[in-house]
Order: C-alpha cells, then sequence, then structure tokens
C-alpha cells in the first residue's frame, strides 16, 4: 500500500514478499492440519478396532448362548434361542457400523466418501 512516504515502486518491491509470507503461512496450516489428520487418524482407527473386537465377541458369545439354548432344549426352546441369537447378530452390527463410523470421522471423512450402504 503507497503512502506519502512510499513510491509505487517501493510498492512494488513488498508485494512479492507478502506473497511469499502468504504461502508459508498456508504451509504451516497444512503441516498442522496433517498433523492433526494423523493423530486423529490413529485413535479413530484403535477406537474402531476396540469397538470392533468388542462388538464381535459380545455378539458371538450372545449367538454361542442362543445355539446353546436351543440345542438344550429342543423345539420347546428354539424360539428363545433365535430371539438370543438375533440379539447377538445385531449387537455384532450396531458394533461394525460404529466402528466403521469412528474411524472415518478419524480419517476426517465424510459418509458420502465411499464405503458406505446405498
Amino acid at each position: 500500500m503507497s503512502n506519502l512516504f512510499t513510491s509505487k515502486e517501493d510498492t512494488q518491491k513488498q508485494q512479492p514478499h507478502a506473497a511469499e509470507a502468504a504461502g508459508a503461512a498456508g504451509g504451516i496450516a497444512s503441516g498442522i492440519t496433517g498433523a492433526a489428520k494423523t493423530v486423529t487418524s490413529t485413535l479413530g482407527n484403535t477406537a474402531a478396532g476396540v469397538a470392533n473386537t468388542a462388538g464381535g465377541v459380545v455378539g458371538a458369545a450372545t449367538r454361542g448362548v442362543g445355539d446353546t439354548v436351543t440345542a438344550a432344549t429342543g423345539q420347546t426352546g428354539k424360539p428363545l434361542g433365535d430371539a438370543i441369537t438375533n440379539i447377538g447378530a445385531g449387537v455384532q452390527g450396531a458394533a461394525r457400523e460404529t466402528a466403521e463410523g469412528v474411524k472415518k470421522a478419524g480419517e476426517w471423512a465424510s459418509s458420502s466418501e465411499g464405503g458406505g450402504k446405498s
């Protein structure tokens, strides 16, 4: 910006430095964003893995209990055994979906970026 004490030529000489400073600031912001993405991606993937594992364990155990009830009681207990098995499958599916959402959040991805159900 020119004023009474700065000539037009001096102003033009200073403008390239302003562009360099803006580029450097953009590089710093990009580096900070990259670091934040790395940290949140690691945390998101870890939390997703734990949720997926826990859901899988609970789901498998519940399905096992349902199968045991059905096997032990025969046709009489089959509806109850099937209900317990279905609960386990539901828990496992919900944990899997939650883990996928946590993972995407950690990667700063939106649900529209593929991998989602149609």
